[in-house]
């Protein structure tokens, strides 16, 4: 099952994608379905309006998620390039919802940075709550995947010890097209991941190249907090990235980024200079 958060009207709902079909729900946003008990058989059945997907406006796949948890040098390829060794624990950050944008919305590079830089990651999105929850059980706290590129300042980032900062400016990272149910995925530790810059290949890599998994994330994470439905993790970005490039390459205003994983779909994100968006994404 694959479903999505349209933009309507002002607001947004959350729809059953079929195949070039979207059948829209009672529901505002995907964050709102899953929060639904039993969401998983009310849209197996679930007969509402439809719209074509091609003329659809699509929303951030969860436009407001409670957490979004980044997952640091969760590659050995990108710790070696930024010359750090890989870490006995996860590190982890936080992104918030006003940095989220969708599948086809423009990245909108800040003023106050020279150095936007992509990350293409897997991302994947919790269906129940889930507290101390051991790997065995963590694929069932899974409601589906989807993909985000975790576009990072890194003049910002790396001012502290701590790379809040650089991880959410608004309206900065895409996120989308939908969330995949793992009923449609071959194999989780296996997915491979793509990011383009103006059509060249900058990153090209397999989830099994993780050093910690999915399932493992979303235990530890579970030691600590209480995943709610709609959260978001997403779980890390392998080498290839701007800044570890000899000499430094950043985003810039008119060049376009494509982030794909397989089975799952694509995000194409135009760049612009803040301020010169066409228009500010609708908010539910």
């Amino acid at each position: 099952m694959r479903l999505a958060t349209v933009r309507l009207d002002g607001g947004t709902r959350a729809a059953r994608v079929d195949g070039e079909t979207l059948t829209l729900t009672d529901h505002e946003d995907v964050g709102a379905l899953l929060a639904t008990p039993g969401w998983e058989q009310e849209l197996a059945s679930f007969s509402g309006p439809t719209m074509a997907l091609a003329e659809a406006d699509l929303a951030p796949v969860v436009p407001r998620p409670e957490k979004i948890i980044g997952v640091g040098l969760n590659y050995p390829s990108h710790a070696e390039e930024a010359r750090l060794s890989v870490p006995d624990h996860p590190p982890l950050f936080a992104k918030f919802w006003r940095s989220l944008i969708g599948p086809k919305d423009e990245i909108e590079l800040p003023p106050n940075s020279d150095a936007p830089d992509w990350e293409v990651e897997l991302a994947v999105v919790i269906g129940r709550p889930t507290r101390h929850c051991s790997e065995a059980d963590a694929r069932d706290a899974i409601a589906g995947l989807t993909v985000i590129n975790d576009v990072s300042m890194r003049d910002w980032q790396m001012r502290t010890s701590e790379f809040l900062q650089g991880k959410t400016f608004e309206r900065t990272t895409p996120f989308g097209p939908w969330l995949v149910t793992l009923d449609e995925i071959d194999d989780l530790n296996s997915i491979r991941m793509t990011c383009e810059l103006d059509g060249v290949v900058v990153q090209d890599a397999s989830t099994a190249e993780m050093s910690v998994s999915p399932t493992k994330l979303i235990s530890y994470i579970s030691e600590f907090i209480t995943l709610v439905p709609g959260d978001v993790i997403a779980t890390g970005t392998p080498g290839g990235v701007g800044g570890a490039k000899t000499p430094p390459e950043f985003l810039a205003p008119g060049q376009t980024l494509r982030t794909r994983i397989e089975q799952i779909g694509e995000l194409v994100n135009t760049c612009v200079a803040a301020g010169a968006a066409a228009s500010e994404p609708a908010r539910s």
